[in-house]
């Protein structure tokens, strides 16, 4: 993906980074009420984000000595219990049920707060309960298909209202600065191949293929065979579909089966966007899949979101857009890697080109929120907009990353001396 990403209230409480400089002072106006010293108390754990909060009363708690970036209004006494009792999940549904108001862009909004948030002290004890009793969805064979069709088999139409004409739900490349979504997914996809120097002819298994369209442009521009393997039945059909409209089936073979599944020998191996949704203790079972899947001469390429360090997914998000998924660290990745001794050949890092994915993708979706509010209604819209508004927030502010790892096995030694390939 897929734009699996943080959003709202803390970027983690998972390990912290030391920030220099101190948090700005906070006042409160109108009187200091219960509600209005138990709201500055857990701003102050967050790291006390340049943001103005208004109670139901009129009661203002505001930065002192700076601009607030936006204001936040809570409006009743019971959306301000459920956001004190938990913020990371109960923030974005308040905001998601229309039980909040915010006045300002969303997106700045939410970068105050990851930035915030690397300031914050330690998690205290209860924030470090909630965490260990919140039990993400598992990724078994049974529990990958019910957490993909959560996501992905809510409709191709809705999709397709924000992704592109492509429909890549994935990071696209922008060679330039005032390319278009389009224009940048297919460089992505240029990008990918050159990488992996595919030539005509050759074989390549694609784990978790979207709607199709990489396995497609594979087939159509490097003259190879592609076999793609994906567990949506919605995103599957359309692919089937497409590939039988545009005269490549027989180059292209889809098939509805989990990577675990993936049988034969390959030139190539390549994952855009699925390994957020392996979970880490399935990484050295993947290797296993990948190693036994390419030959002597065999490479690959795997291009996941993730993270400087190892954290969990933001909660909301995993419990309410991505069940299951889970942003690694480029040494969590290592697993894949080092038990079945395939050589990393490069590491890329595409956040900011995430981060303008994202706006291309925001952009679209809120121009098509009559018909998105038709299909499903007002919350729905408000959740998809916190969803997409706290993915670039993550991406802009370096709380995630986007990771290109290009790979080959041992005895390879038909790798590029150089980088030129990529570049002409």
């Amino acid at each position: 993906m897929n734009a699996s990403n943080e959003s709202v209230m803390n970027s983690t409480t998972a390990t912290r980074r030391e920030v220099s400089g101190q948090p700005p002072a906070r006042e409160v106006t109108g009187g200091h009420s219960f509600e209005g010293r138990m709201l500055e108390r857990l701003l102050e754990r967050l790291g006390a984000p340049e943001i103005e909060f208004q109670l139901w009363t009129g009661e203002r708690i505001a930065p002192v000595g700076c601009e607030p970036v936006c204001r936040v209004r809570i409006p009743s006494r019971g959306a301000l219990l459920a956001i004190l009792a938990d913020h990371q999940v109960r923030f974005p549904d308040a905001y998601s049920e229309g039980r909040i108001e915010i006045e300002g862009d969303l997106v700045q909004l939410l970068e105050t707060l990851y930035v915030a948030g690397a300031r914050a002290p330690a998690p205290s004890g209860l924030g470090r309960l909630l965490g260990n009793l919140r039990r993400p969805h598992v990724n078994t064979l049974a529990g990958s298909r019910q957490n993909i069709h959560h996501h992905y088999d809510i409709g191709n139409e809705f999709y397709s209202l924000w992704l592109g004409e492509t429909m890549a739900y994935t990071c696209a490349y922008y060679p330039s600065a005032d390319a278009t979504l389009d224009a940048a997914q297919h460089a992505k996809m240029d990008h990918v191949c050159r990488k992996m120097r595919l030539r005509p002819g050759e074989t390549v298994v694609e784990a978790g293929c979207g709607w199709g369209t990489f396995a497609l442009h594979m087939a159509r521009h490097y003259g190879v065979k592609v076999r793609a393997f994906n567990i949506s039945r919605e995103q599957v059909a359309y692919a089937r579909e497409r590939a039988a409209r545009e005269g490549l089936a027989g180059q292209v073979e889809y098939v509805q089966d989990d990577y675990r599944n993936i049988t034969g020998r390959y030139d190539a191996f390549v994952s855009i966007g699925m390994l957020e949704h392996v979970g880490v203790e399935n990484y050295e079972g993947l290797g296993a899949v990948v190693s036994r899947s390419l030959g002597d001469n065999g490479r690959g390429l795997i291009h996941s979101i993730g993270r400087n360090y190892p954290a969990p997914l933001q909660p909301w998000i995993e419990k309410r857009i991505f069940p299951g998924a889970y942003p690694a660290s480029l040494g969590q990745m290592m697993r894949i890697f080092e038990p079945w001794d395939l050589s990393i050949l490069d590491v890329e890092n595409l956040r900011l080109h995430y981060a303008q994915t994202l706006r291309h993708w925001l952009a679209l979706f809120e121009a098509a929120v009559p018909r998105v509010e038709q299909m499903f209604d007002a919350r729905f819209v408000r959740m998809w907009r916190m969803y997409l508004a706290g993915s670039i927030a993550g991406f802009t502010t370096g709380t995630l990353q986007l990771f290109q790892v290009l790979f080959a096995t041992r005895h390879n030694n038909e790798v590029p001396m150089t980088r030129a390939h990529l570049y002409t």
